[in-house]
């Protein structure tokens, strides 16, 4: 059994009883958390395939459409460790409904922008709500579920709704007339499920004493700011002055919040976990999905719709059959417990993503989207694989009482890779020569070659006997 740093693992007191003023009703905790979440993830999909329209209405370059993708991960990835560390010390009730109300908001605030960089600091916004809803559900779940078998189900569901939210979120903003309604819309879903919370979840938390560790959360917001801007400048030139300056910041401000965190009394992420190999398994896997798969499948429908001239809503119901299988495949892999680890899920659902992505190419050159269909089929099938396994990991990677924490870390890497993957995508299909098409394939294959290097990573990663 691998042994946890004491210093910040183990709280000062752990006590949901005194804290907690009534029981927790673990299956409203459970609908309410996976709503919050679904909604949360149709905000971030939601220009998937409305890009060139809100491209369009915004007047944006391609060189900067980046920006209207990566708007939402960069605001989860730079709040979603500091949001579980909140969670766990100040209450996870407390902080999910906050974030679920500023979601609503700032959702909403997303239909009235008339500028890419208005559009894009709404985005950022959304995606810090996000975080702070996310990072909290799977705290209170945990709370809500204090068995193994409880919390294996409660997770596998949870991690469907992931699945569930990025297979609606562009069917619901492809079928309404115009994207700005859709903002509308799903801004108001947010406001509804953080009212229902307000009366039905109970807190939770595991106090560590202490400040909030703000100068950590600075330093890493800051850090991702550089490392996503380097990304997105570098389509137009990897060796330009502001492109190189930019990930050098990047770099620095990485030593300086690990230097703030190794002398930070709170601080968000023990550096310590960096040497568990659970914890570096569950954080390739996101590190990995993200950059993998998440990077990819934001930028292709917009690549489908020029090259095969599809409309939003045929796009979406397309990319159904590959976030819909996710969905399924999420909810029922919970029956894999006990037979196949979370590691080999993992693996398996990388492996099954590099397979269904490799037989997608050629399919935008040859002018037939049927050709898409097995490839998305397979990708589905592993994308849903990837979904239950990620939160079950998460939270098995680290004490239970600083599960918020565990599930922040590993969504930080996720939404990191993110960022990282869209820029790619973008950079790969937009610069390749031969067109959009011979593109896509290129950016495919690259996000092919990135998933069997993440399952040959994460089954590495086993837990030393």
């Amino acid at each position: 059994m691998t042994r946890f740093s004491e210093r910040t693992l183990t709280p000062v007191s752990e006590r949901p009883e005194a804290t907690a003023p009534a029981a927790p009703r673990p299956r409203a905790t459970l609908a309410l958390t996976s709503a919050a979440t679904a909604v949360a993830l149709m905000a971030y999909t939601a220009p998937m395939v409305t890009l060139p329209d809100i491209a369009a209405a915004l007047h944006t370059p391609l060189s900067a459409q980046a920006w209207l993708l990566n708007g939402t991960p960069l605001g989860l990835a730079a709040l979603l460790l500091v949001a579980g560390s909140l969670a766990d010390d100040y209450g996870r009730r407390r902080i999910f409904l906050a974030g679920t109300f500023a979601l609503g908001i700032t959702t909403a605030l997303s239909a009235l922008t008339s500028s890419t960089l208005l559009f894009t600091l709404t985005r950022i916004a959304q995606g810090a709500s996000s975080a702070a809803l996310l990072a909290s559900s799977l705290g209170l779940i945990v709370h809500a579920f204090p068995t193994p078998r409880g919390r294996l189900h409660a997770t596998g569901v949870w991690g469907a709704f992931v699945s569930g939210g990025i297979a609606v979120g562009p069917l619901v903003t492809g079928a309404l007339p115009d994207w700005r309604l859709a903002y509308a819309v799903l801004g108001a879903a947010a406001l509804i499920v953080a009212a229902l919370g307000v009366r039905t979840l109970s807190e939770s938390r595991a106090p560590r004493g202490g400040r909030p560790d703000l100068a950590g959360a600075v330093t890493f917001g800051l850090a991702l700011v550089a490392l996503v801007a380097a990304l997105t400048l570098g389509r137009d030139g990897w060796l330009r002055a502001p492109v190189g300056l930019l990930l050098l910041a990047s770099v620095l401000l990485v030593g300086v919040f690990a230097l703030v965190e190794r002398r930070g009394t709170t601080p968000m992420i023990d550096l310590g976990l960096l040497r568990h190999r659970p914890f570096l398994a569950s954080s390739a896997g996101g590190l990995f999905t993200g950059f993998a798969v998440i990077g990819l499948f934001s930028f292709l429908p917009a690549l489908l719709q020029r090259t095969l001239g599809l409309s939003a809503l045929d796009t979406a119901w397309l990319f159904l059959l590959w976030s819909g299988l996710s969905f399924a495949v999420a909810l029922q892999a919970r029956r894999l417990a006990g037979r196949v680890s979370s590691r080999h899920q993992l693996a398996l659902g990388f492996l099954l993503h590099a397979a269904g992505v490799l037989t997608m190419l050629g399919a935008l050159d040859s002018g037939s989207w049927t050709r898409l269909l097995p490839g998305l089929v397979i990708a589905g099938v592993g994308s849903g694989l990837l979904n239950a396994a990620l939160p079950l990991l998460s939270v098995e990677s680290v004490p239970a009482a600083r599960a918020a924490m565990g599930s922040g870390a590993q969504q930080t890497f996720r939404y990191i890779g993110s960022c990282a993957g869209v820029a790619l995508t973008i950079a790969v299909a937009t610069s390749a020569g031969g067109g959009l098409a011979r593109g896509a394939d290129i950016a495919m294959a690259v996000s092919a070659g990135l998933a069997v290097l993440a399952a040959v990573s994460v089954v590495a990663l086993r837990e030393r006997a």
